[in-house]
């Protein structure tokens, strides 16, 4: 089963995958496999990140993986492939994820644009758009350690999957957010 951990840049999928795979699941950091696969098809000169082929990442991931019992596909652009049985979406509030990011040393834009992209669920609306909602499933990491994001992580999967309404989506919305930006 390929389980996809996504979420904007900063909600803490690197972080909650090392303790994932400290707890011997697998982990697949799609970033990494996407360059050095050679799925890069340009770079993004305003955004400073590489265009990827998401037909031909998809079709690698699908062809590598498919026969796995669990494997986590680590990325914020994992939730693009349809080969994916599962995903995970981590969300983490404007104010916090702007804190975390800036942190990282990042320019303001590019803080501005995630933050921007996580008020107006960007990446849940693509998710929903490709793969049915009853196998996506949300996680707030807002405060949370990343130790706590990887065990919430993990009690979804130990359910099997089977939908438990803190993680149901739509739950989270940080869009009344935007509107603090016109006060």
């Amino acid at each position: 089963m390929i389980i996809a951990l996504t979420g904007t840049p900063g909600t803490g999928k690197t972080s909650a995958s090392k303790v994932l795979e400290e707890n011997n699941f697998e982990v697949v950091d799609l970033n990494k496999i996407a360059i050095e696969k050679g799925f890069s098809i340009g770079t993004d000169r305003n955004r400073n990140s590489k265009i990827i082929d998401i037909e031909r990442l998809n079709n690698y991931i699908k062809e590598s993986y498919s026969k796995k019992d669990i494997v986590f596909i680590e990325g914020h652009l994992s939730h693009l492939l349809e080969s994916v049985d599962k995903t995970i979406v981590l969300r983490c509030h404007p104010s916090e994820l702007r804190k975390r990011l800036s942190h990282k040393g990042w320019k303001k834009e590019k803080v501005n644009e995630n933050v921007e992209a996580e008020m107006l669920d960007i990446i849940l609306c693509e998710t929903v758009n490709i793969h049915p909602e009853k196998n996506i499933f949300e996680i707030d990491t807002t405060g949370e350690s990343a130790k706590d994001v990887a065990r919430l992580v993990m009690e979804i999967t130990k359910n099997g999957f089977r939908h438990m309404k803190k993680y149901n989506i739509g739950s989270i919305d940080w869009s009344e957010e935007i509107l603090k930006d016109f006060k």
